[in-house]
């Protein structure tokens, strides 16, 4: 079989994802995400399926990898690590509270949440980030498609502009990577550090 044409269309569709994202919007995403670094606020990420994926890896690339030779750290949760847990809510409760359940009682108004969403609205999403305005949390929409729902209750976006979810999760994980590497040499310049690739 000769897949060639359907591989540069698929990469072709996402380059042009990529040249359409917001810089500005992206920035000032970022802006705020520094500035809940600086003020030692937890950070919960959460999402369903490929993004519940993409926390995960968010808080390893934050925790660790951003942090791994400086003095200070991030603090990154992922709501939907802990299994047992999500399956307990999921189970006695209801989906739709698996990820609002764990804030509740515990998020400040300080902290920021990341939630993410290909369609922008996950019901179970859209529920904790509810809570998270209802207590004067920020809150980072990450979406595809038109942003649904997410996308009006976010302080800040990150946006992939397109109706595919493997384009929307491939450009995810890209601002994890790219966000990853920009504040690992920013922080460690800030401190002083000396930090090769």
């Amino acid at each position: 079989m000769d897949f060639r044409k359907s591989i540069s269309d698929y990469y072709e569709k996402e380059i042009a994802v990529i040249e359409s994202l917001d810089v500005n919007e992206i920035n000032e995403a970022m802006n705020a995400l520094l500035r809940h670094y600086d003020s030692d606020s937890n950070i919960y990420v959460f999402g369903n399926g490929g993004s519940s994926a993409t926390a995960s890896h968010m808080v390893c690339d934050f925790n660790k990898g951003t942090c791994s030779e400086l003095e200070k750290r991030f603090n990154f949760i992922c709501l939907n690590d802990n299994i047992p847990t999500l399956m307990a809510v999921a189970n006695d409760i209801g989906f739709d509270s698996v990820f609002s359940y764990p804030l509740e009682k515990k998020l400040k108004p300080t902290d920021l949440v990341i939630a993410i969403s290909g369609s922008g609205n996950s019901e179970n999403v859209i529920k904790a980030v509810k809570y998270a305005k209802k207590i004067g949390a920020e809150v980072i929409a990450v979406t595809g498609y038109s942003g649904g729902e997410l996308a009006k209750l976010g302080d800040y976006q990150l946006h992939a502009s397109v109706d595919d979810m493997q384009i929307t999760e491939d450009i995810h994980m890209s601002f994890d990577h790219m966000i990853m590497q920009i504040f690992w040499r920013f922080l460690a310049t800030r401190e002083k550090k000396t930090i090769s690739l």
